[in-house]
Parts: structure tokens; C-alpha cells; sequence
């Protein structure tokens, strides 16, 4: 009868939960670069509109958390740092949660070559989705920050989070 070692058991649980320890890390990094992005972007709108610092993120936490009636005159909208803070907070962890599900079907893809197709239409039908979902169910936002500028933040983000990707899985090959 073999006699096993708790030592042996646990290096190989380790040495198992290595990638998915590594996945995480992707996912916790690509989000940070992508949230990082998309509000230098958004200060740089700010800054070159001669709106107010953090015009963008107090509007859009106060479109999640204030009042519906502080949307009709959002130029008139006092800036708070603790919605500032709470909003950036928030579409911190959001965009963390989108690069961890982003970094696991990229796992997966360098797995199986045909996957690598499906993600990338996928995140074509998610990037499109959000902004169509923004016009719908965002309009007052959109009135105090234009479509386009948006959909440039959401790209620029998303390049920023594929040049990061991209660098960490240099074995990726996408077949259709």
C-alpha cells in the first residue's frame, strides 16, 4: 500500500491553483488599466471642455445614487467628492469584475483555438450592447455627455485592457 504525503497533496493543489491565481491577477490588473483609461479620458473631456474637475464622474455617480430631478440642469450640478469617490469606486471594481471574466476566456482560448473567434465576436456584441444600452436607458446622461465621447472612452478602454491582454497571453491564436 503507497503511503501519501500531505507535502506532496499540497504543492500539487498549489501548482494547480497557480493559473487561476494568475487569472485573477490578469483580471485585477486589465481592469485597473481599463477603469484607469477610460477616466484620464473622461478628465481629459473635462478639462479640455472647461467643465469642472471630475464633472464626468460626479455625474454619472449621481445618475446611479442622487436624485433623478439633479439630471435636469446637470451643469448646475455641484461637484461632490464623496460621489466622485463612491462612483469611481464602483466602476473600478465593475471593469475588475469584466477584465477577471475577460481573463478567464482568454485562458480558454489558449486552450481551444476555435473558442478564441466566439470571445472576440462576444466582446463585439458586449462593446455595441453597452452603447446601446447607454442610449436607452442613459438619455439624460447622454445630453450632458455625447454619445461619442462615450463610445471613445469604451474603446480607448478597451484597447488599453487588449494591449495588456495581449502582452500576457503572447501564445493566443485565434482560428475561426
Amino acid at each position: 500500500m503507497a503511503a501519501h504525503s500531505s507535502t506532496t497533496d499540497r504543492a500539487a493543489a498549489t501548482l494547480q491553483s497557480l493559473p487561476i491565481a494568475d487569472q485573477y491577477k490578469q483580471g485585477i490588473v486589465a481592469g485597473i488599466v481599463g477603469a484607469a483609461t477610460i477616466a484620464l479620458w473622461f478628465f481629459l473631456v473635462d478639462l479640455l471642455s472647461g467643465r469642472a474637475l471630475f464633472y464626468t464622474p460626479n455625474l454619472l455617480g449621481t445618475a446611479l445614487f442622487g436624485p433623478a430631478e439633479a439630471l435636469n440642469r446637470p451643469d448646475n450640478l455641484p461637484i461632490s467628492f464623496e460621489t466622485v469617490l463612491v462612483y469611481t469606486w464602483i466602476h473600478g471594481l465593475i471593469f475588475c469584475a469584466i477584465g477577471g471574466i475577460a481573463a478567464m476566456l482568454l485562458s480558454w482560448a489558449e486552450q481551444d483555438i476555435n473558442a478564441g473567434f466566439g470571445i472576440l465576436l462576444l466582446f463585439v456584441i458586449f462593446e455595441f450592447g453597452f452603447v446601446g444600452a447607454v442610449m436607452i436607458f442613459a438619455e439624460p446622461v447622454l445630453h450632458a455627455l455625447t454619445w461619442a465621447s462615450v463610445l471613445m472612452g469604451n474603446l480607448l478602454a478597451a484597447a488599453a485592457m487588449a494591449g495588456y491582454f495581449w502582452c500576457q497571453h503572447v501564445n493566443l491564436k485565434i482560428s475561426p
